[in-house]
């Protein structure tokens, strides 16, 4: 997922206008769930095939194409600045880059399933981060009691009791990783690229651009390139990048426009139990009875930790 600030515009009468399109923004949200829930199934068949590095810079480089044919559409331009790009280098190294990377290799050892749950956690991880970075962000004992509440759903899925007997601990300490990831990301960029006047089209563009250039660049001395073209493992890689990369964030810039991030960011909630229902469904994934559990006690943790006091 991919860090959202979006300009409104205000109406004649001063209050913020939200933009309507033809297709309700509730349709928009479930295909977006979909999209990014099928994603972890969709690495996992790109790595059967291919080298991690290579799943993820075919990723952002379908996705930056989608991006980019959206920019020429609507007319809009990459953000100028020397200042701008460089936080936006940092920005698609920790949103874009590395997670994607580190999924791709926790998925060599671990379930698309346990991919998809640990994904899940990112939330937790930015409400204990935000508490220490963002002075605006108060705890309160909903919140804390959520972020309790969260750790322990992860624990569950973990089978702590059993003392993780059969789980690899890397490929799962890779995808915690990943999902650490995202909330360090987006605190660097509300700190760093906030007020920047370019629209989030432009700035999201730039940014997977900039990753799309950073794996270019990395795959090369980790990989060789494949002496055959798997047809399957590379088509579930153009589907993990124009859908599950350009048109996911296209669509997340959307809905966000017209109902703000707060509901917005509720997609993250369906992404766990749609990896999920495709890795037992599709890829035949076993599925012990503590994982859905502790998806269900993460979820709850999670949502308690958005949770914010009425005013």
């Amino acid at each position: 997922m991919t860090t959202v600030v979006t300009p409104r515009t205000a109406s004649p009468t001063g209050t913020p206008a939200r933009p309507r399109t033809a297709l309700d923004w509730r349709i928009r949200f479930g295909v977006l769930s979909l999209i990014w829930g099928f994603s972890f199934l969709l690495i996992k068949v790109g790595t059967d095939g291919y080298a991690p590095f290579q799943v993820t810079f075919g990723r952002l480089l379908f996705g930056t194409a989608v991006l980019v044919a959206a920019m020429a559409v609507k007319r809009e331009r990459l953000p100028r600045g020397a200042r701008t790009w460089g936080h936006l280098a940092v920005a698609a190294l920790l949103l874009n880059a590395l997670p994607f990377s580190l999924f791709a290799y926790s998925e060599l050892t671990i379930p698309s399933t346990l991919a998809g749950i640990c994904n899940a956690t990112s939330p937790l991880w930015g409400m204990a981060l935000s508490l220490v970075a963002l002075s605006e962000d108060r705890p309160t004992r909903r919140r804390v009691a959520g972020l309790g509440i969260g750790f322990l759903g992860v624990l569950t899925v973990l089978g702590v009791w059993q003392g993780f007997h059969g789980l690899d601990a890397t490929g799962t300490a890779m995808a915690l990783l990943a999902s650490l990831s995202y909330p360090v990301g987006w605190i660097y960029v509300r700190r760093t690229l906030a007020g920047t006047g370019a629209s989030h089209l432009s700035m999201t563009g730039a940014q997977l651009l900039l990753a799309t250039v950073q794996l270019a660049v990395v795959t090369p001395l980790f990989t060789t390139l494949p002496s055959r073209f798997p047809v399957v493992p590379l088509l579930a890689i153009v589907a993990l990048g124009a859908l599950g990369t350009g048109l996911a964030i296209f669509l997340q810039y959307g809905i966000v426009a017209e109902v703000g991030p707060t509901t917005a960011q509720m997609v993250t909630y369906f992404i766990p139990v749609i990896a999920t229902a495709a890795g037992v469904a599709i890829l035949g994934e076993s599925l012990a009875w503590s994982t859905p559990v502790g998806a269900v006690i993460v979820l709850a943790g999670a949502a308690l930790t958005q949770a914010r006091p009425r005013r």
